[in-house]
């Protein structure tokens, strides 16, 4: 049943990338409209049983046409912060109204690298053989994990890049609960780090309920354990067994999962400590590896 799934997701891959080209190939800004080798490895949106994927599938080309004369034109980012989430929820793509309250908390602009075009609905390089995740599938994430991020609970950040949704995280469990971003690439901590405290998340950073952290984020961070929600933002080619020992019965992780074929899935531990696993939507992401393959391209 996999196959199928993804043959079609593929399909409508290549159809966007198709359309975006087309649709940008005016636009003297290469970052503005990323080029197909750069969707190849970063998540993109794909058909989802639940509807989503149509919904993302229109948004790049939208934000594209909108979003490169904002970058250059001046004016507030914070409305541009919240026109983008507008445009996810007109997409159906969100529709919690903490999802939103959430996003526009925290500007996508201090958390990708600078001269890119921070709201265009697309993947960004950050270095090191990174990126940082496409808006649609930051919205996505969050709101699959939304019931598990109350004030309070423990959210864990696995492979947390810039420290975007790290801070989102601990945006909504708020200075009584605990978010842990976990990278291994030590550049990557500092300057996420940074990004941090120029955010609306900054009084968590100092107040400690938020903490980024250099580490094999496949071992999770068992200092701050067991968590309620988790997070990883790579694909790993199985769910590596010491997150899920790491996640509190009634919690959830959500992780891609696959090698050429990628599928988010949706990990719930059950309250008698069995798990159940379901795929939510076939995706592309940046394989989960070790700090060394990671930087050699693998």
């Amino acid at each position: 049943m996999e196959g199928p799934v993804c043959q079609v997701a593929w399909g409508c891959y290549v159809l966007l990338a198709i359309s975006i080209g087309a649709h940008c190939a005016m636009s003297s800004d290469n970052l503005a409209c990323p080029s197909t080798s750069d969707l190849r490895t970063q998540p993109v949106a794909a058909l989802d049983k639940e509807g989503i994927g149509p919904a993302m599938m229109s948004i790049p080309m939208i934000a594209c046409s909108t979003s490169l004369s904002e970058h250059h034109s001046g004016g507030s980012g914070t409305n541009k912060n919240k026109q983008m989430v507008e445009q996810l929820q007109r997409y159906g793509v969100i529709s919690s109204k903490k999802v939103v309250e959430v996003m526009e908390t925290i500007d996508r602009a201090l958390f990708v690298p600078d001269g890119t075009p921070a709201y265009v609905d697309s993947p960004m390089a950050i270095g090191y053989n990174a990126t940082i995740s496409a808006p649609h599938m930051h919205a996505t994430c969050i709101q699959l994990l939304e019931e598990n991020l109350q004030p309070g609970m423990h959210a864990l950040d696995v492979g947390s890049g810039t420290g975007y949704l790290t801070a989102c995280f601990a945006t909504m469990v708020g200075p009584q609960g605990r978010a842990i971003g976990v990278e291994h690439i030590p550049e990557l901590v500092a300057s996420s780090i940074k990004n941090i405290e120029k955010s609306a998340a900054a009084s968590l950073l100092k107040g400690g309920s938020l903490s980024v952290h250099a580490g094999d984020g496949r071992e999770g961070w068992p200092e701050h354990a067991p968590y309620d929600a988790i997070h990883v933002g790579a694909a790993a080619p199985e769910i590596p067994q010491p997150l899920i020992d790491q996640l509190k019965p009634g919690g959830r992780m959500v992780i891609p999962v696959g090698k050429i074929f990628q599928d988010l899935q949706v990990v719930d531990k059950n309250l008698d400590g069995s798990v159940s696993i379901r795929n939510k939507t076939a995706v592309r992401y940046v394989p989960l590896t070790s700090r060394d393959a990671q930087l050699k391209g693998y």
